[in-house]
């Protein structure tokens, strides 16, 4: 099976948008050591400053990840900063999970990077997503700093 990552249109980013909070909820929760209240709060936050009026703004990339028959099965985000591109969100939908298609979004996401002239891309990762660590580092990627914390 292969994918392809498809623009995103305009009437599919409102619940592209609540879908995408809800992953980034639930990997705070997961991953970050935060409670719901708090990973709420945080999506919050950051989803206001990414999607001013609720809106994606330019130099950002919203995808829907289709396998070879044209349906969705996942979502992708990256967006254009001053030390190259930032990727955001890449996520495979769980029922169709360890088939490489994580990696094939991924080599398409490189590609499409490429295309806009980008010599550097970049992302974050929860530590305890050990999945998706062994992806990156598979694919070349390498840690640049590590953040820790302890919950009291």
């Amino acid at each position: 099976m292969h994918v392809r990552l498809r623009e995103l249109r305009d009437d599919e980013f409102p619940a592209w948008l609540e879908a995408a909070r809800s992953f980034y909820v639930s990997d705070l929760e997961r991953h970050a050591g935060l409670s719901r209240h708090e990973a709420e709060e945080k999506a919050d936050r950051d989803h206001g400053m990414l999607f001013p009026d609720g809106k994606p703004t330019d130099g950002q990339y919203l995808f829907t990840i289709e396998d070879s028959r044209g349906e969705s099965i996942g979502r992708l985000f990256f967006a254009e900063r001053s030390t190259g591109i930032w990727l955001y969100e890449v996520e495979i939908e769980e029922s169709v999970r360890g088939r490489g298609l994580g990696r094939e979004a991924m080599l398409a996401f490189e590609q499409h990077a490429r295309e806009l002239g980008a010599e550097r891309v970049t992302l974050n990762v929860f530590g305890g997503n050990e999945v998706a660590r062994s992806l990156y580092r598979s694919l070349g990627y390498a840690e640049e700093s590590v953040h820790m914390g302890k919950r009291l």
